[in-house]
Formats: C-alpha cells, structure tokens, sequence
C-alpha cells in the first residue's frame, strides 16, 4: 500500500469479474474499504476481514484506491468484453463515496472507459452524483444510476450509515439525472426490521417510495448478518413474515407507479426467477454516447 498526499493507493493483478448475485453482471470494485462506516453489519467489511484485508472498522473506514484500476481495464475489457451484458459499480464498495474526490474521478474514467467499449454501467451509491454524468457526450445514456436508500430518518443515519450523504441529497441528485433522460433505479437493501426504526416501520417504508416514485427500479432486500434480526419485533411478529408484508407493499406500489421491480432472493418465502433480469433489458446494441 502506498499513500500519496493523504490518499492510499494500492494495486491489483485483476478488476472485472462474474458477479454471482442474481441482478448483476460483471463487476467491478476499484476502491478497498468505505468511509461511509455503515454498521448494519456492511458485508463487504465482513468478507474483507475474513480475507485479511482489514484489521478493524478503522482500517475499513480509511478506503485505498486501486490505482492501476484504468491500465487492468485497457487488458480486460478487449478479454471479456463479448461475455458482458454490463458492469456493476460496485457491491464490495461505493464508487461515489461522499466527499471522497479521489474515487469519484477514478469513477468518472472507469464509466467513461467502459462507455467507450460500448458497455454499458449499473452503479450504486450512498454518495452524491456528480452532475458531469448528465453528459451523454461523454456517458452513454443507457446506464442506469441509483441510490441505496432504506430510511429518510437522520438518527438512522447517524446510527447505521455515519459517512454516508445526507438522504435528501441522495435523491436530489439521483433526480437530476432522470430528469436528464438518463435511467434512475433505487436499491432498498438491506431494509431494517422494526426493531431498528424509531417510526413504525410500514410508514417508513411507504414514506420512501413516495419519495423515489419517479425512479425506474427498484430492488427490495432484508436485512441479512445482524443478530438483532432475529428477535421477536412487534405484537408477535417475526422477521419473516414483516418482510413478506414489506415485499407486498413494494410490489404493489411499483406496479401502480409502472417502476420495474426485484425482490432479492431470500426475501420472502418463495423467490421469483422472472425479474432477476432487471437490468439485462438493454443491449449492447443500443448503447449510445451522443
């Protein structure tokens, strides 16, 4: 690891690789560790320190960027490039993490790049996009930009996603880029058990959807790897059967909106195979940068 005027880098032999979770692609994760902090537990820094990479939840929260991230490109798009449907920023990190300049220019050059190969990108953040993306001179217009979004209320925040962007400035900017022709999708994983939320928990999650109805899609998951899950919630209701009720209240509202949508596997007692494809719609025919 080498730090360069108080950012650290690292290098990797590799970049792009198979995603296994069931919406996705191919991935790409350029930047080790997060200085959002989120303490759900975030399972990235689960598998980061079962694999050694980090020590402790500051190693975690101190992020190192790849930076031979561009050049391992320039080799691996020509190598996978006619088994990419598109590439997925990012499930082991966040590529716009807030007030992180440095990842969010690696960022810019990796979609600009791979924009350029005729690939198109699935990108998830709990940070702020930067206007730049709006340029379809410069960005395809076929990517698909979204927010992970899971509670409006700022003590959540504080307790759960520390360094992450203000809720409200998340969607602002995710709005910005819809009404900019270009298509929005929220990831609302992994979603809290009552026991978590101060409000009730059914209102919680009607309040949010109103508030990103105007996005295209939407991804609904539980809350996995907290201890706290388990436990009784409320007048005798268990964690399955709450999130059976929030997957009815989800798909119903996105079929009313017209919003496409995806319960993630494990969710409800019975998974549905036919919308696991919710980002495979397009094809690399019609990608296009203006």
């Amino acid at each position: 690891m080498k730090k360069e005027g108080g950012v650290s880098y690292i290098t990797r032999s590799s970049l792009l690789y198979k995603s296994k979770v069931e919406y996705a692609d191919f991935c790409i994760n350029h930047v080790e560790g997060c200085s959002h902090g989120c303490t759900f537990p975030c399972y990235a820094m689960l598998m980061a320190k079962r694999f050694g990479k980090i020590k402790t939840y500051s190693d975690w929260c101190n992020p190192k960027i790849v930076k031979n991230a561009l050049e391992l490109l320039d080799k691996e798009i020509p190598k996978y490039k006619d088994q990419i449907k598109f590439v997925h920023l990012c499930f082991m990190t966040d590529p716009f993490m807030y007030r992180q300049p440095e990842v969010e220019e690696l960022t810019l050059n990796i979609i600009k790049k791979l924009n350029e190969s005729n690939i198109r990108c699935s990108v998830l953040t709990k940070g702020i996009y930067p206007k730049d993306l709006a340029n379809t001179n410069v960005y395809g217009r076929e990517n698909h930009y979204g927010i992970t979004l899971v509670s409006l209320d700022p003590n959540f925040k504080k307790r759960f996603e520390p360094g992450s962007a203000p809720y409200m400035g998340r969607i602002k900017a995710l709005k910005r880029l819809h009404e900019s022709g270009l298509k929005t999708w929220v990831s609302m994983e992994p979603f809290p058990t009552p026991n978590l939320i101060e409000e009730d928990a059914y209102a919680s999650l009607i309040k949010i959807l109103n508030s990103i109805s105007f996005v295209d899609d939407l991804i609904f998951g539980k809350l996995n790897y907290s201890k706290e899950t388990g436990c009784i919630l409320f007048e005798g209701q268990d964690a399955t059967s709450f999130y059976e009720e929030c997957a009815r209240i989800v798909e119903e509202f996105c079929k009313e909106k017209g919003i496409n949508f995806h319960i993630k596997y494990g969710t409800k007692s019975t998974d549905d195979p036919s919308t696991e494809g919710i980002f495979r719609k397009k094809s690399l025919a019609s990608f296009q940068v203006d």
